[in-house]
This record gives structure tokens, sequence and C-alpha cells, in this order.
């Protein structure tokens, strides 16, 4: 498929903002609001933390499974359908959650969120990175407006879940898990209004041009990111509340977070254009390395609120940086396999990273080992991503550009 096959259409920022609906509830609800709801949980239904962190572990895994399958159902059901079926399968999966604390049913509805984000994080990317491609300017602006959904969602849980533990109290947490089905049913009401033509590129021959050993440097890097994000996306609520902080604490801790996720767009988007080395990557992993490690300075509210907008900031820009070094390195034909292949990645440093982190917690009884090891998988991942910029080589030796981004083939490759 060639770029032509980018549609120019008259509102992309809005269809854009429309396409993350679905990652905002699968990501910054299902997945990310786990940690607000977690101390509660844990109380009431007497989970160890490698209990806790199991559930984030059995969501990666659910995660990796969507990632692997995006090609193939894509195909069968449309880029577009599969991001509403995803979305309708998120709101399911937390209904599913309010009923029941049986670790086996509740395991069920993390794994079915985890499948289902991926699903329409993969397929919303690559139809985002279509839709920013045929803008003559300013493309990994617009490109970045995708991952302003999972942000949305964060700041989204943190108003409810704290609101309504606040008022309901302990034990409420099925309340809590009710109130965001609520809000994500609301949500999923836009997405009737995404009309836009199929793109051609999952059948595109030029996904057998996608090869994952040149960039294995990369893709490490980016899996230990997912190991070392996740850790601290997992348990700082709870170590905040074990620091004294009461709901309200929590919340504006999670807003923090949010605000800083809702930024990065504007904060790094001229410098996505520049992703096609991996060295962006690695100076973003680097940034949240270091948001994760400032807890550890004290647990001061200034404190913790300056660690929840530095790593907020950074963490989804890392992932708005490898669609943009996938857009910026390949040919569109190969973008969904491209995107595809890096969340595998990312998902298997998210199954490992809980476990292990819980385990550890359970045995040291202390959350402050938990932010030691995010931070120290982090710089491992930034490490990597440098290490593949320092020797890499062109991906597509053959590179005509016939089938690159107009004048981007010769200079990223």
């Amino acid at each position: 498929m060639s770029a032509s096959s980018s549609q120019a259409h008259a509102n992309p920022a809005k269809l854009i903002v429309v396409l993350s609906i679905a990652p905002a509830i699968g990501l910054g609800i299902c997945r990310f609001a786990y940690a607000l709801v977690l101390p509660d949980m844990r109380d009431s239904l007497g989970w160890t933390y490698s209990m806790a962190g199991f559930m984030n572990t059995i969501n990666a895994a659910g995660y990796l499974a969507g990632a692997l399958a995006a090609h193939a159902v894509s195909r069968r059901l449309g880029l577009i359908n599969t991001i509403k079926a995803s979305a309708a399968a998120c709101v399911l999966s937390l209904v599913v959650s309010a009923l029941s604390g049986d670790v086996i049913l509740f395991s069920a509805a993390r794994l079915v969120s985890g499948i289902a984000a991926a699903l329409s994080f993969i397929t919303g990317g690559a139809l985002a990175a279509n839709i920013a491609e045929a803008q003559s300017d300013r493309k990994a602006f617009y490109l970045s407006l995708f991952y302003l959904g999972p942000a949305a969602g964060i700041l989204v849980s943190g108003i409810v879940a704290p609101l309504l533990l606040g008022l309901f109290g302990p034990g409420s947490w099925r309340i809590v898990w009710a109130g965001l089905a609520a809000v994500s049913l609301a949500m999923t009401s836009l997405l009737p209004t995404l009309r836009m033509t199929e793109p051609k590129f999952v059948l595109g021959t030029a996904i057998s041009r996608f090869r994952i050993a040149p960039i294995a440097a990369y893709l490490t890097g980016y899996g230990l990111f997912g190991a070392g994000y996740i850790a601290y996306m997992t348990f700082m609520i709870a170590y905040v509340r074990n620091a004294g902080g009461g709901e309200w604490a929590q919340s504006a801790f999670w807003i923090c977070l949010g605000l800083g996720a809702f930024a990065q767009p504007w904060v790094w988007g001229s410098v996505m254009a520049k992703a096609g080395t991996g060295r962006v990557t690695a100076l973003l992993i680097a940034i949240t390395a270091i948001g994760a490690v400032i807890p550890l300075m004290g647990n001061s509210p200034l404190i913790l609120a300056i660690s929840a907008v530095i790593f907020g900031n950074a963490f989804f820009a890392v992932v708005s940086s490898t669609t943009s070094f996938s857009r910026l390195n390949y040919p569109p034909g190969a973008w969904p396999k491209s995107i595809a292949t890096m969340t595998v990645a990312f998902s298997v440093g998210q199954i490992v990273g809980p476990m292990v982190t819980g385990a550890i917690t359970d045995a040291i009884g202390s959350l402050s080992c938990a932010l030691n090891i995010s931070a120290a998988v982090l710089v491992a991942g930034a490490v990597a991503c440098m290490i593949y910029a320092a020797k890499r080589q062109p991906l597509l030796p053959d590179s005509s550009t016939e089938n690159y981004p107009p004048g981007e083939a010769r200079k990223t490759s």
C-alpha cells in the first residue's frame, strides 16, 4: 500500500479523540483504576501483595493475547468494528468486577479487559497514525492526541473512585467498580459518531517486510519499561495510603498523574518527529525512572505531586514515541504489525512486573522496595534503547520511498 492511502478528514483532531475513547476505558479506567480500588479490596478480601499483583499480571496476560490476536481480529471485523466491540467488552468487564470478589471471576474480568484494551489500542493507534499521516504539518502532534484517551481515563477514575470510597466508606469497592462502569458506558455513547472509510493497510503486502531482529534491543527496552512502569502504577496508591494519605490525597495524586499524562502532546509533540532513532524513547523512559524514584526522597504532598506529574507526563509519551518510531521507520502497510509487536514486548514486561514486585514486597514488607525495583528496571530499559540507537542500521535496506510517508524514508532509515 502506498502513502496515498492515508485519508484527509475535515476534523482529524476530533476523529482521533473519538478513537481514543476505547483505550481510555480499557487502559485509563479498567487497568489503572485498579490501583485506586486495590487498598480497599485488599482490606476487604484479605489479599496479599502477591495476589494484588497477580490481578494486574492476568490483565497484562490478556493484553498480550489481544496484541497477538489484533491483526487477525481486525482483518475479520475491520478496525472500526474492533474498536467498538473492544469498548463494549471493557464496560462488561467493569460490570463483572462490581459483582464479586471471587478470585476466578474477578481474574476473568481482568483478563477480558486486558484483551479488549490491547485490541482497541493497536487498531486505534493504526487508524490514528493513518489520519495523522494525511496532515501536511504537525503529524506527530495529531498522533499524540490519541494518547489523551488513557490520560482522560486516569483523570476520570481519579475523581470517581476516591469520591465513592469517601462517600460509602470501607468495603465499598463494588460500588466504585459499578460507578466506573456507568461512566464508561456513558463515554461509549460517542463511538457511534466514528464514521470514516476503512483504510486498506490491514491487508497490505508490506506487512511481510517487517522484521523483529533489527530492533531487538529497542523491543527489549520497551519490555523493561512495561515491567518498570506497571509496578509504580499498581502500588503507588497503596504507598500514598500507607504514608497517611486519605481518599482525597489519593485522588489528588491520581489527578496529578492524569494531568501530567494529559499534557504530554503539548510537551513532547514536537519531539516525536525525531523518535525514529530510539533516543527519544530512551530519554522518556529515563524521565519515568526519575518520577518513580522521587517518592523515596520523602512522602510530603509536594514530593508525591511532583512524582506523579513527572511520571504521568513521561510514561504515556513513551508509548506515543513507539508509535512514532513505527511511523517514521516503516511503510504504512507495516504499521499494524509493528505497533502490535511493540505492544507484545510491552505486555511481556507488564506480565512479569506486578507479580515479581508484589512477591518481593511481601517478602521484605516495604512498598519502598517496589519503587526501587520500578526505577531500576526503567533505567535498564532506557539503556537498552540507547544501545539500539547507537548501533542502529537501516531497517529496510531496500528502501524504495514509494511505501513511505513522503520525505521521511531517507531521513529515518
